[in-house]
C-alpha cells in the first residue's frame, strides 16, 4: 500500500536515494521497479502536501498559484502513476527510502506549519527549489536508470521534464520574494 506523506528536506531525500542507488559494488542491491515506483509516487505525493500546505496558509497569490499548480500537477503525475502499477500488475514496494520520506516529511511539514505570512512564502518557495532540484537529480542519476520497464522510464522521464518547469518555476517565485 502507497503512504501519504507530506513535506521532505531536499537533502533528506537526497540522502535516502542516494544511500539505496545502484554502485560499481556488486554487493549494493538495485532498485527494483516497484520500489522505484513507490519512491516516486511519495515524492509526488510530498509536493502535493506541500502544496495543500501552501493554499491554507498563504495569502500571497503568486505562492497560491504555485502551490495549486504544484497540487494539480503531481495529483495527475501520479493517477499516472497508479494506473501504469496497475495495468503492469505491479505493487509498489515500500522500502529505506520512501519509509525515510514519510519520517522526514512530518518533520518538514511540522516546521512550515509553525511559520505564517511571509516566513512562511519564503521557506516554502526556497524548500520547493531544493526539493525539485533534488527529486530531478534522483530523476537523472537513480530513478530512470534503474528503471528496467519501459512504459514506467518513459512516465519518469516525462515527469522529469515537468518537474524541471516546476524548479525553474519556485526560482521564480523565491527571488520575487526576497
Amino acid at each position: 500500500m502507497l503512504k501519504i506523506v507530506s513535506g521532505v528536506s531536499a537533502a533528506v531525500l537526497l540522502a535516502s536515494i542516494v544511500a539505496l542507488a545502484p554502485s560499481a559494488d556488486a554487493q549494493n542491491a538495485k532498485l527494483n521497479d516497484a520500489q522505484i515506483a513507490h519512491i516516486a509516487y511519495t515524492a509526488g505525493v510530498i509536493d502535493v502536501k506541500a502544496g495543500e500546505l501552501a493554499l491554507k496558509k498563504s495569502k500571497n497569490k503568486e505562492v497560491r498559484d504555485f502551490a495549486q499548480n504544484m497540487v494539480d500537477d503531481h495529483k495527475a503525475v501520479n493517477d499516472k502513476a497508479l494506473a501504469l502499477v496497475k495495468k503492469l500488475k505491479v505493487t509498489p514496494q515500500d522500502n529505506d527510502v520512501s519509509k525515510s520520506l514519510a519520517k522526514q516529511a512530518a518533520t518538514k511539514e511540522a516546521e512550515l506549519s509553525k511559520l505564517s505570512g511571509a516566513a512562511f512564502d519564503k521557506a516554502y518557495a526556497a524548500n520547493e527549489v531544493a526539493f525539485h532540484k533534488t527529486v530531478n537529480g534522483a530523476l537523472q542519476s537513480t530513478l530512470i536508470p534503474s528503471a528496467s520497464n519501459a512504459e514506467l522510464k518513459g512516465l519518469l522521464e516525462t515527469g522529469l521534464k515537468l518537474f524541471q518547469g516546476h524548479q525553474e518555476h519556485a526560482e521564480h517565485v523565491a527571488a520575487d520574494l526576497k
